[in-house]
């Protein structure tokens, strides 16, 4: 079984939700992002995704566009992305990485060059915010081959045709955006992601996570209630960015405030089910 399986059968035999937990590749210094990554596990994240920064992030509300502008101005580029998750398999074999982000540097970098690279490096999965399924010729083989999870993206203005054509050749996981738009911007009324996560259901056996909008502890343990996952990105991308002053720079404890925050939201999301059930 995969990393990704591994993770989500754990959480099942443990009963609860996972915490899936994102930040931006080489954000805001390669050397920061390498230090929150490494500590990300032992504060509470069941899952990473490390964004792939982009100068188009046109699902990427204004928080994450940021931090994809601070990497790439820091030079970071797809070589050193995949070299940040080979340096946290040196310390950690058992943490699932998904990798986050769009086509074209992919494309850029080539296909088959990518994905063999990227297993080779330790990714476990792949979301392509940009990639449907009518144009997934252009990667999936070179996916297939390489033996990489296709994890799909699917919207609240999802129709049930939809969504059965989005899961059909998905892996790992199913992400659901609970809100309509861009990260980090609204939240989603717990009712509907109730009732869309039911419908997903209904498609597949795959795990569902549930991100867009969830901003707090208190959200992700709601979350993690309902779907096998929470997922937190702008929440945590904006944890690092209130740690840089005007010039950009970095301040002191800006790894270990991130984590603290990690830990928080790990905590509640660990403890969702049993407060949900009383």
């Amino acid at each position: 079984m995969s990393r990704l399986g591994d993770r989500f059968s754990l959480l099942r035999d443990e009963g609860r939700g996972g915490l899936v937990t994102f930040i931006t590749a080489g954000d805001p210094t390669g050397a920061i992002s390498t230090q929150i990554l490494s500590g990300l596990p032992s504060a509470g994240a069941d899952i990473i995704e490390l964004g792939m920064p982009f100068t188009d992030p046109m699902a990427d509300g204004p928080s994450i566009e940021l931090a994809s502008g601070r990497a790439l101005a820091n030079g970071q580029d797809m070589e050193k992305t995949l070299s940040l998750v080979s340096d946290f398999r040196k310390q950690d074999d058992l943490t699932p990485i998904v990798l986050m982000g769009y086509y074209n540097p992919i494309y850029a970098y080539g296909r088959e060059k990518f994905s063999n690279d990227a297993v080779a490096a330790g990714v476990d999965g792949l979301i392509m915010v940009d990639l449907p399924p009518e144009e997934e010729e252009e990667y999936r083989p070179f996916g297939a081959a390489a033996g990489i999870d296709i994890v799909r993206l699917i919207a609240p203005t999802s129709t049930d045709y939809r969504i059965a054509t989005l899961v059909e050749n998905a892996s790992g996981f199913v992400y659901y955006v609970s809100v309509r738009g861009i990260t980090g911007t609204t939240s989603a009324a717990k009712r509907d992601i109730v009732s869309n996560v039911g419908r997903i259901k209904a498609h597949t056996d795959l795990p569902i996570a549930v991100g867009f909008g969830i901003r707090t502890p208190q959200q992700a343990a709601e979350v993690a209630a309902i779907a096998d996952a929470a997922v937190v990105g702008t929440a945590i991308v904006e944890k690092i960015a209130n740690k840089l002053d005007a010039q950009g720079n970095p301040s002191r404890g800006i790894v270990e405030e991130t984590l603290d925050f990690v830990s928080d939201l790990a905590s509640a999301v660990r403890g969702a089910r049993n407060r949900s059930i009383s």
